[in-house]
């Protein structure tokens, strides 16, 4: 396999587990908190909103995790 493929795929791979993983911590969070987006499904009032938030920053946060664990580290 050629090396940029290979790194792509890597990225690939790494953003799609980090999001994932950002998400459903996020969710558990908010579940802590006393903000689950899922508990009305149908009522959308400040907690549920703020749960929303909680999942989407674990998304964004899951991703750059993901990503500073696959970039090499430079040499001391």
């Amino acid at each position: 396999m050629d090396k940029q493929i290979r790194n792509a795929l890597k990225e690939g791979l790494a953003d799609a587990s980090g999001f994932v993983i950002g998400s459903l911590a996020g969710w558990a969070l908010g579940r802590q908190l006393g903000l689950d987006f899922f508990a009305a499904p149908d009522a959308f009032g400040w907690r549920e909103m703020a749960g929303l938030a909680l999942i989407a920053l674990g998304c964004g946060v899951g991703k750059v995790v993901a990503r500073r664990m696959i970039t090499p580290r430079p040499a001391p």
